[in-house]
């Protein structure tokens, strides 16, 4: 799907979410809303090959990653229905008393919203976004790393150190295995010439003195 992963938080507590990915990018998620500014704003974070599209009003972020490859418009408008159907399903009462995931009963909307806009989008919900992205100044695009700290960094590059890691491992065990087995085909080498060394050795010697030695003993 074009839409991995989407929530709707209030600051750093996430309300509601819904991932249609493999990976798990909470480590992600976390820090970007932990970056994000109290006042109302629209943004773009890019980290690695995907997009991470917010827009913050209200005390609550709505927030979707996507691929790359599907630009700003679609995400934006999706970004817009879900807010639009979040704030019309609750109250501000609601919204703003109850704990992390209170509101995860919403996760199936945000799921139906993803398979919506990465599928077939509505056309006039497009040119809304699209009238929005030319006539609003401040939505713009921010590289993660830019945002992050050394430590934040080393955090969200966890994943892919992990993946090297194992990598790693393999190859050193990989080497390992072919040192030994390199070592044991050289022992064999090196007794397998003694005993040729020993059979000529007790050729030329029988050829002189027979093949008990008697003539060389007397």
């Amino acid at each position: 799907m074009s839409l991995i992963h989407a929530l709707v938080a209030r600051g750093n507590v996430i309300l509601a979410e819904n991932s249609e990915g493999r990976r798990d990018f909470s480590q992600a998620v976390q820090t970007i809303l932990s970056k994000i500014p109290p006042n109302n704003s629209k943004l773009t974070y890019v980290w690695e090959q995907y997009l991470f599209h917010y827009v913050s009003e209200g005390g609550l972020t709505f927030l979707v990653m996507a691929d790359d490859s599907v630009g700003r418009r679609m995400p934006f408008a999706f970004l817009a229905e879900l807010q639009r159907k979040f704030t019309t399903a609750y109250t501000p009462e609601v919204i703003f008393d109850v704990p992390a995931y209170g509101l995860n009963e919403f996760s199936e909307e945000i799921g139906k919203l993803m398979h919506q806009y990465s599928t077939s989008p509505p056309p006039d919900a497009l040119s809304q976004a699209q009238s929005d992205l030319q006539s609003v100044k401040n939505i713009m695009v921010q590289n993660v790393e830019q945002i992050l700290s050394r430590g934040e960094r080393i955090e969200l590059l966890v994943d892919k150190t992990d993946n090297m890691a194992g990598q790693a491992y393999a190859f050193r065990r990989g080497a390992r295995n072919v040192r030994r087995q390199q070592f044991w085909k050289n022992q064999k080498i090196w007794v397998l010439s003694f005993v040729v060394l020993l059979i000529i050795v007790y050729l030329i010697t029988a050829a002189f003195c027979g093949a008990g030695f008697n003539h060389c003993n007397g």
